[in-house]
């Protein structure tokens, strides 16, 4: 029995003692950086799609990758205080006599296209909507947008869940 409890204690210390090739790393913790740009643009009537649009370039400072979602919000005014209002686009407007425009837009990993749709002859639309409009660009990178469960209309949630000021 003694020589039993030896062979299998023996054998116990040099199994669980044993070393092998290291394997590969394990996947490091999740580290979210979202980054934000701003942009005071006027839009230009395209003759050839009828909508009115404008290209923003992104920054080289701002880093995008193509699996990374981009928000774009608009400023749509100010508070006391000088607190900015941002809605998230798309965005609609109705403008009466059954007048709609609204704005989208679409993005690569190197520029933001932003676009005026309606149901009107839109190179009659007025400054207000064309000129001098702020737009906020949210870099998401995929891992944040695809598990973090934030609600991307809400711009003050989105940029205290990526940790920018």
């Amino acid at each position: 029995m003694k020589k039993l409890f030896f062979t299998l204690a023996i054998s116990i210390f040099f199994l669980s003692s044993c070393e092998g090739p290291q394997g590969p790393p394990g996947l490091d913790g999740i580290n979210i950086l979202g980054q934000t740009f701003e942009r005071t643009v006027d839009f230009q009537y395209n003759n050839q799609s009828g909508l009115q649009e404008v290209l923003i370039e992104i920054p080289n400072s701002v880093e995008v990758y193509e699996s990374d979602a981009i928000l774009v919000y608009r400023l749509e005014g100010q508070l006391p205080d000088n607190v900015d209002l941002w809605s998230l686009i798309p965005q609609n407007f109705f403008l009466g006599n059954g007048d709609i425009i609204q704005y989208v837009y679409n993005h690569s990993f190197f520029d933001v296209q932003i676009l005026i749709d309606g149901n009107f002859d839109l190179f009659t639309l007025g400054p207000a909507f064309t000129q001098n409009q702020t737009f906020r660009f949210v870099v998401v990178p995929s891992n944040f947008a695809s598990t973090s469960g934030v609600d991307i209309n809400d711009y003050n949630a989105v940029m205290r869940a990526l940790n920018i000021d």
